[in-house]
């Protein structure tokens, strides 16, 4: 039987919430009669979290476990449990009990009623440090919005909700689960959405992020955007670009030659082509802008060969 639910939760050392967590989940499901699994992926810890999973696991027959042999990252644990998962509506939360189960409910009701493709969490109001956390998250989220043109306000939050074609249909990687959303638009899935939802301050353990995930943020945001834009065809960026540099370059030396061979035949005295900068920076545009096309050829001629160059998805059939 495909469940209502599949309630994926990434974790890498926090075995002191798991039971608190899975209790309130179960607590939650029970109460509004939700069909349900509660995949816990443990990202390589080393407090004992896998034999606490392994304990809930014993006890309720709805909890699943995937473990890793070392800690790979948010962005594999849940791309592993979204091709593991199976419920209609997918739904992922971390597990130190900043997310509430208490919104498993609206959210199911965005994806299955109103019919969202992807409903994310806005902790509209948080408990973190303002100077280290709020701060740098409002400005990274703005060059989000920007960047994207998705009208979301916390695109870094782990609380969101997913129709379950969503998640079987993107590929998560690197650290790129802070774009799901943007990686969800490119593959199609465009009603895209948001919702209050609380943050809680933390009760165990300690944050497993730092302030360079904000830099990474940015690099993550320029890449995933070149990759969904350029992906399968480089020689439309590069090759453009080599052109443009190239024919400027040749212009420019186009121009010394004629400006040098017109002195000559007027007999007037002029400066070697050489002793000119401009010289020199058109050979550096020809040389750049030549490098530049040969990156676009190359580039192409990976992803003729690549095994996923006529992978789309397809919505429905008739």
């Amino acid at each position: 039987m495909i469940p209502d639910i599949s309630v994926v939760v990434p974790l890498y050392n926090e075995a002191e919430s798991l039971q608190e967590l899975t209790s309130w989940i179960n607590r939650v499901m029970v109460d509004n009669q939700f069909t349900y699994e509660i995949i816990l992926v443990d990202d390589g810890s080393n407090d004992g979290s896998w034999q606490v999973i392994e304990q809930l696991a014993g006890i309720n027959k709805n909890i699943r476990g995937i473990r890793f042999r070392r800690n790979y990252g948010k962005s594999a644990a849940l791309h592993c449990a979204f091709q593991s998962s199976k419920g209609n509506v997918v739904i992922t939360m971390d597990a130190d009990l900043q997310d509430s189960p208490d919104e498993i409910p609206g959210l199911y009701a965005l994806i299955s009623q109103e019919g969202y493709d992807l409903v994310s969490g806005w902790k509209k109001k948080r408990y973190d440090n303002r100077l280290t956390k709020n701060i740098p998250s409002r400005l990274y989220n703005w060059t989000a919005r920007k960047f994207s043109g998705i009208k979301i306000h916390d695109f870094n939050c782990g609380l969101k909700a997913y129709r379950g074609e969503v998640v079987k249909a993107i590929e998560v990687y690197g650290e790129m689960h802070r774009y799901i959303p943007l990686i969800a638009k490119k593959a199609g899935f465009t009603k895209i959405s948001e919702k209050i939802v609380q943050h809680r301050k933390r009760q165990y353990g300690t944050t497993k992020f730092g302030f360079e995930r904000f830099i990474n943020g940015y690099l993550d945001l320029l890449s995933i955007s070149f990759i969904s834009r350029f992906g399968r065809r480089p020689m439309h960026f590069f090759g453009t670009l080599g052109t443009l540099m190239f024919i400027i370059g040749f212009g420019m030396a186009l121009y010394l030659g004629i400006d040098k061979l017109v002195a000559v035949a007027k007999h007037v005295p002029a400066k070697l082509v050489t002793q000119s900068p401009y010289f020199y920076i058109a050979l550096t545009a020809m040389i750049i802008g030549a490098q530049f096309f040969l990156a676009g050829f190359l580039g192409e001629l990976v992803s003729r060969t690549s095994a996923s160059r006529n992978e789309y998805h397809i919505e429905r059939e008739i």
